[in-house]
């Protein structure tokens, strides 16, 4: 358990939350939405693009276990995300300093090493400092979504004119304001002592069969959307687009996130089945999405199909965090959401950027979209099965301490 120091004043004082979620998700966004653009400008082919994208979720396979498991023994979230920005900015300059492809890559593991984990690092501070108050995940959760909407369409004209060789500089700049207001966030303080955590009550994580089985759900939903984050700028400029209109494809990916997470807050139900449930929808509207991308035309259509992106990955993330919630016990929340992460970004984002790499470059963008429908159509079978189960046999999870030890049988049937 956890509680603010000053939770009196928790709400004015946790202003700083939200607006340290907008400048980290800014600063991810202008990575992750512009640096393939670099890449193909110093020469490199989109299976190369592919290979090094996919260096990112490859790491994050072994990063967010390792970061999440150290922020549940430390106890101390925030040391923990600001040791990770540190290494992000200092690593960051390396990348565009080093001028081979084996430089390139040996900075980029490095770097993704401290990057990759803090997307799930910051959904678990997060959920640190509303545990327990009035507040709700997804009234912090949007200032991120605005952060990477708002940050897209203001740094393409910005890296327009700057050039591709200069995201460094607006990217650390991001990162370093992010940082201060980690500094401005109140205190917090454990009822228990986490630092007992184990590794043996981390391997009782995988004894969940439904957990496991919502974590390969989501590999096999998310790999063509890892394809899609790493492809659809280049996609975007092959048909005739700019730097502007990849910037307004990803201001419309995620502008309407905000309006889904407070939808969300107000309306959807902590229950198991009900949330898998919403998981075997979102998966068939992913399915949607990527039949109408592959049969885009144009850049703006592409841009305007980014819409759906709210509700499918907007849709997918929110209740996958609510979701591992009630998956894993509380002492091991930071490394649940670090596993949660992986099915979204770690694993299938090896197969995404390798995979989807080789089908743009031998058969087109059309192929990869296609072949991502059909993965979507798949999870949504796969979520529909889950969910009739769970309604009909009900979850009886173990509850466990940080030991791994069992402390009772609790029922979430409703």
């Amino acid at each position: 358990m956890t509680f603010l120091r000053n939770k009196n004043n928790d709400s004015a004082s946790l202003h700083s939350l939200k607006l340290f979620n907008f400048f980290m998700y800014g600063t991810m966004v202008i990575f992750t939405g512009f640096f393939q653009l670099y890449l193909q400008d110093i020469g490199m082919s989109k299976i190369e693009i592919g290979s090094l994208m996919a260096i990112a979720p490859f790491v994050s396979v072994f990063a967010n276990p390792f970061w999440g498991f150290w922020s549940d023994r430390a106890g101390d979230i925030k040391r923990v995300l600001l040791i990770m920005m540190a290494g992000t900015l200092l690593l960051v300059q390396w990348v565009f300093q080093a001028n081979t492809y084996t430089m390139i890559y040996m900075a980029m593991i490095l770097f993704y090493f401290f990057q990759t984990p803090m997307f799930s690092q910051t959904n678990t501070l997060i959920l640190t400092y509303i545990e327990g108050t009035r507040h709700k995940f997804g009234a912090f959760r949007l200032w991120g979504s605005l952060g990477w909407a708002l940050t897209a369409i203001a740094a393409g004209p910005v890296i327009d004119r700057l050039g591709s060789g200069r995201i460094s500089i607006v990217f650390s700049v991001m990162l370093v304001l992010a940082a201060v207001l980690i500094f401005l966030l109140p205190g917090v303080q454990r009822t228990s002592h986490t630092a007992s955590v184990s590794l043996k009550g981390f391997g009782r994580l995988f004894s969940n069969m439904y957990f496991i089985a919502f974590i390969l759900l989501g590999i096999i939903v998310s790999v063509p959307n890892t394809a899609n984050n790493t492809f659809m700028s280049i996609y975007i400029l092959e048909l005739g687009g700019s730097k502007q209109m990849v910037g307004l494809a990803i201001f419309f990916a995620s502008i309407f996130e905000i309006a889904v997470f407070l939808l969300f807050d107000r309306f959807l139900k902590r229950n198991i089945h009900v949330l898998v449930g919403c998981l075997a929808v979102v998966s068939l509207l992913f399915a949607l999405r990527w039949y109408l991308m592959a049969d885009a035309s144009s850049p703006i259509e592409v841009a305007f199909i980014q819409l759906l992106h709210c509700v499918t990955f907007g849709g997918y993330f929110y209740v996958g965090v609510q979701l591992t919630m009630l998956f894993v016990p509380r002492a091991f929340q930071a490394t649940g959401q670090a596993l949660y992460t992986l099915s979204w970004s770690g694993i299938s984002g090896v197969i995404g950027g390798i995979a989807g790499g080789w089908m743009f470059q031998n058969f087109g963008a059309q192929m990869m979209y296609q072949s991502g429908m059909l993965l979507a159509i798949m999870g949504a079978i796969g979520f529909g099965s889950m969910w009739y189960t769970l309604r009909r046999q009900g979850y009886h999870p173990l509850n466990l301490d940080e030991n791994g030890q069992e402390i009772e049988e609790v029922s979430t049937t409703e």
